[in-house]
């Protein structure tokens, strides 16, 4: 088991300063988010040598791995301009990966907003045309994973062409690479199905990657009121182990069930610096909490 933390919240940290925060707070593995500085979403890398090198430097004085890295690109757009331009990105950022020995790199099942086509939106509405343009960049791209030994794990995403847990595993298994692995958010539960240890379980034949944070369930009530009516604003939260809703003696206990071993990190959003510190302290305890509870 990889206890790993995703630092978005200690953002106002630089890049090097990273390592050595998350081996004080007690997690040896790191997930790395997205930076705008390094690699951003939907933009082309921007990690020069000196910055690799610099980060390299710093989590192996650290001693601190690098579990995986956050890479979203268009790769499933219907605008074969985007797929394409997402399709080169990828192949740097692959390259940024392998240099940083990097043990993975996860992403979502997603094509992404475009703000300079405001008029085209893209989500489950478009499910096939963005399926078909997913397929394709797979073709291009599932053979430089297989080449470098770099696993790639996928997670179904709110407002991705596909939203819900079993269809994406489908998918998953019928890319039908041992590289390719399905990656479950807990704090999109809600949107992923009904039954969460019945989508862990279906899961399990390729699930390498759980994300590890709390939501609401927005389905129950009046929670939220959002304008105007009818609004397709997908919303969730990555709040501390508590927090929301989650029933994670289930979530846990199904992961032990299924005999989950690969990744498990925390990935709590929704803290400004001044708890960020906090926050991943309590985390890394908490998973622990349960990780002896249930495969001790």
């Amino acid at each position: 088991m990889k206890i790993t933390l995703d630092p978005l919240v200690h953002s106002d940290l630089s890049m090097p300063e990273i390592p050595y925060m998350a081996a004080k707070l007690g997690y040896e593995y790191l997930e790395l988010c997205s930076r705008d500085e390094f690699i951003p979403e939907y933009h082309p890398p921007r990690a020069n040598a000196d910055r690799i090198r610099e980060f390299k430097h710093a989590l192996r004085d650290a001693g601190v791995e690098l579990a995986s890295m956050l890479v979203t690109y268009r790769w499933a757009s219907p605008l074969e301009d985007e797929r394409e331009a997402a399709v080169r990105y990828w192949k740097r950022a692959i390259e940024i990966a392998v240099e940083l020995e990097c043990q993975t790199v996860n992403s979502i099942l997603d094509r992404g907003p475009s703000p300079q086509r405001s008029n085209f939106r893209v989500g489950p509405e478009m499910a096939e045309e963005c399926e078909t343009a997913f397929w394709k960049s797979m073709e291009e791209l599932v053979p430089i994973f297989e080449r470098e030994g770099l696993p790639l794990h996928i997670e179904a995403h709110p407002d991705d062409f596909i939203e819900d847990n079993n269809l994406a595993v489908d998918i998953i298994q019928a890319i039908g690479s041992p590289v390719v692995k399905y990656l479950y958010c807990a704090p999109h539960t809600y949107y992923l199905g009904d039954d969460m240890a019945a989508m862990i379980r279906y899961a399990a034949p390729v699930l390498a990657h759980v994300h590890v944070a709390d939501t609401f369930n927005h389905k129950d009530g009046w929670r939220y009121v959002m304008n105007p009516p009818g609004s397709t604003t997908r919303i969730h939260q990555h709040l501390d182990i508590g927090e929301g809703e989650i029933d994670w003696d289930v979530f846990f206990k199904t992961l032990a069930e299924v005999g989950f071993d690969g990744i498990m990190t925390s990935q709590v959003f929704a803290y400004l610096p001044d708890r960020a510190v906090a926050s991943s302290t309590f985390m890394r305890e908490r998973i622990q909490h349960y990780v002896d509870k249930y495969w001790n």
